[in-house]
């Protein structure tokens, strides 16, 4: 696989991590219901009330994705490092959202009525797998960026020039000396070919 494809595949795998995680973020991750409450009520709690950890990580991750076709070399390979610590992050933040007494807290918080000595039943949905499985394939992203990426090229690589610079070409002294070799048919652009 050339260095070019590597990358690009990596980017991708960086985007949809990056995206799960976002995605993960605005849906409902748990449901808590107060059958026995005074008035009886279901809360349902999104992945950024139950800490937008996840979700601000999905975020940051993206900027990651710009800054690997940004850059080059050594700082590539850190951005790649970094890419892989949002990841960590996504995933790790994701589990600890979903731990029963947290689901509680951020119940509580969004309704008094759940803190009026009421025993809610809690329901966790499957959002926040999708969540960890951003932060996995983040981190899958910055490992491989991190090891290989030094190799690959740069955002304008294919723009820059091989070799030594040519030398510059000096003006003339004589403001007139360019129209006098017009005059005598010579053409200012013919100057420095082979």
């Amino acid at each position: 696989m050339t260095p070019g494809r590597e990358r690009g595949l990596t980017a991708l795998l960086c985007a949809a991590g990056a995206g799960l995680a976002l995605l993960a973020a605005g849906r409902t991750w748990a449901t808590a219901e107060a059958k026995d409450a005074i008035t009886p009520f279901s809360q349902t709690l999104t992945g950024g009330d139950l800490g937008g950890a996840a979700g601000a990580l999905g975020w940051a991750g993206l900027a990651g994705l710009a800054a690997l076709f940004a850059t080059r070399g050594r700082v590539r390979a850190a951005v790649g490092v970094l890419i892989a610590l949002f990841g960590a992050g996504i995933a790790y933040a994701s589990t600890i959202a979903v731990q029963h007494q947290n689901v509680l807290d951020a119940a509580g918080d969004k309704s008094a009525l759940l803190k009026l000595g009421t025993d809610p039943t809690l329901h966790v949905n499957l959002w926040w797998l999708v969540s960890v499985t951003g932060g996995i394939l983040l981190i899958a992203a910055g490992l491989i960026t991190a090891v290989r990426g030094t190799r690959w090229p740069g955002m304008s690589s294919r723009y820059e020039r091989t070799g030594t610079p040519a030398p510059k070409e000096t003006a003339p002294e004589d403001p007139s000396a360019m129209w006098r070799s017009l005059d005598r048919g010579e053409d200012p652009t013919a100057r420095n070919r082979p």
